[in-house]
């Protein structure tokens, strides 16, 4: 008995040992390893290590939870009129009864209850009647519908920094574009596959081997390459930035196989969860409806995550810290900025975005877009009206003085009424911060923004 208690005691201390030792290793010892020394599958798969660890940190922290939960609640109020949205358009070309399936198979995971509550969500799309709505109805029904897409471009928005949406002009063409014509597309691509599927010469490939092991093998792999595929569109569109198309891919590859997977394993619990039906009753399927709406959006946001990560691996940390840059950090950033945009312009050169200027400047999208924010609220800069926004000069480079640029940036944080009204003064200390302000002056006279330019020689290489 003795042996066998200090065998478990043993035990216990081991595993305790490789717990510490496993921590320590995603802590810290996988955050100093040397990317660069490391051959490429070594450094891929430290890469990768670390890009799903912050996903699942970010996933305990909380904020996606509760987006999720938002979501899941903005869904279910917006579920039908979005399908009846969706309806009233793919029956104008004749693919609407492709809805049915596709609704089938989200809430498969759902098991014999999926098809309970399709049939539920299809009666209620029929029973809604766009045509009879009237202009008062129609109008609710798509504000509806856009404010689904519109909370979820907001938590896409929080994940990739973005602290700006799109107008309300943007988001009606780009939603409604989204919402009339991407079903017809999907759904034209599935009725034609599977026209080609059923034709006799088709039939007579399949019977040839290998073809029919290669199409039996593709039939299971395409459900996930079509859910990759739509995830990586949605990491694509919906924020308000440019995203690059390999990241996305990475997101949507992660999230579709998670998707799936988590489809398959929830599937299993639903089968074996039968005490939920006899203590919830009519209600279980509802709940389980709604666990499972929570699942999938939050694999999307953490797949978003993964997308925003892979795009800016130089801000891939354990600890999510927020950048605070000093007062002297802020007037150079606005300076660089200046500068670069300056530059281009005086040389004719592309206009910087804020992509562009977050990659050569090497600092997370916060700070740099909160200059961007200021300088234009000074009236130093204007963005054009592309998607995503270029940045100009506000006026002729040869009229922004450094001195009004660098005072506009020490009192951006100053309220319209001066603070310095509200306590009390020191004659020796005013002074002395006249003298500075005097000198500042002094030292920049009249020089100007494209003095600034002008003092880059050709050809000079960049420090």
């Amino acid at each position: 008995m003795a042996v066998s208690f200090c065998d478990k005691i043993f035990k216990s201390a081991k595993m305790t040992v490789n717990m510490k030792r496993l921590n320590d290793f995603f802590e810290k010892e996988l955050w100093e390893i040397d990317v660069k020394s490391l051959s490429r599958f070594r450094a891929f798969l430290v890469r990768t290590l670390r890009l799903l660890y912050v996903a699942v940190l970010e996933f305990s922290e909380g904020q996606l939870v509760l987006r999720a939960m938002s979501l899941v609640y903005t869904t279910l109020l917006s579920l039908v009129p979005l399908l009846a949205v969706s309806f009233s358009v793919l029956k104008a070309f004749g693919v609407h009864n492709q809805l049915e399936p596709f609704l089938y198979n989200f809430l498969a995971p759902l098991g014999p209850k999926g098809n309970e509550l399709t049939q539920k969500i299809i009666g209620f799309v029929e029973n809604m009647k766009v045509g009879v709505l009237g202009s008062i109805g129609l109008a609710m029904l798509i504000y509806t519908v856009i404010s689904l897409i519109q909370k979820i471009e907001d938590a896409f928005n929080y994940i990739w920094r973005i602290k700006r949406p799109r107008s309300f002009v943007r988001r009606f063409s780009d939603y409604m574009s989204v919402i009339l014509i991407g079903p017809v597309l999907i759904f034209s691509a599935i009725g034609v596959t599977a026209s080609i599927m059923s034709t006799t010469i088709m039939q007579k490939v399949l019977a040839v081997e290998p073809f029919g092991t290669a199409v039996y093998i593709a039939g299971k792999i395409i459900p996930y390459i079509f859910v990759c595929a739509a995830f990586t569109f949605v990491y694509i569109f919906v924020p308000n930035t440019k995203v690059r198309f390999k990241s996305a891919l990475v997101g949507g590859l992660f999230a579709g196989v998670l998707w799936e997977t988590t489809g398959r394993v929830f599937a299993s619990f639903v089968v074996s969860s039968t005490k939920y039906a006899a203590i919830y009753s009519g209600f279980a399927i509802l709940i389980m409806f709604m666990i499972w709406l929570y699942l999938s959006w939050l694999i999307l946001l953490v797949g978003a995550e993964v997308s925003f990560h892979h795009q800016y691996p130089q801000f891939l940390n354990v600890k999510k810290e927020a950048l605070t840059l000093s007062n002297r950090l802020k007037e150079k950033l606005a300076l660089m900025i200046m500068f670069l945009i300056g530059y281009n312009y005086y040389h004719n050169s592309s206009p910087w975005r804020l992509n562009s200027l977050i990659d050569y400047l090497r600092l997370p999208v916060e700070p740099v877009q909160d200059m961007l924010v200021l300088l234009g609220k000074k009236g130093f800069i204007l963005e054009t009206a592309d998607d995503p926004p270029a940045y100009l000069p506000a006026r002729d480079i040869e009229k922004i003085e450094l001195k009004d640029l660098l005072g506009s940036v020490r009192t951006a944080e100053e309220d319209s009424c001066s603070i310095e009204e509200r306590f009390h003064s020191v004659s020796e200390v005013d002074r002395m911060i006249k003298r500075v302000d005097n000198a500042i002056g002094a030292a920049l006279g009249k020089e100007t923004l494209r003095d600034l330019v002008l003092s880059r020689k050709e050809g000079e290489k960049e420090s």
